[in-house]
């Protein structure tokens, strides 16, 4: 087990347990982290997961799909950074990673 660092829209944070195997949107539901919601299940298809990931921890992760992009380019909050924490599954290689929430 390990932890993920979700940094708040009002820049608070919550450190959360996480499990191998899990994504960052359903570590954060189970967790009850403000604005995560997961409504479409992790089907990639409401973007209400997400996150903001810096290049340091993003060098670590697999790169977006371009379906995954397609989605986010769509949301008002989209940069560089942006991810869908549904996309992105916890191992220790990432125990840490810092998940901005945008707001």
């Amino acid at each position: 087990m390990g932890k993920i660092v979700y940094v708040l829209p009002d820049e608070g944070e919550q450190v959360v347990e996480a499990r191998d195997g899990e994504s960052l949107m359903q570590i954060a539901v189970q967790a009850g982290v403000p604005t995560i919601e997961g409504e479409c299940g992790g089907e990639m298809s409401c973007a209400t997961c997400h996150v903001w990931i810096e290049d340091d921890w993003a060098a670590k992760l697999k790169r977006a799909s371009q379906d995954e992009l397609d989605l986010l380019e769509a949301d008002d909050h989209y940069t560089e950074a942006s991810r869908l924490g549904c996309q992105i599954k916890y191992s220790s290689a990432i125990d840490g990673l810092v998940a901005k929430i945008p707001g």
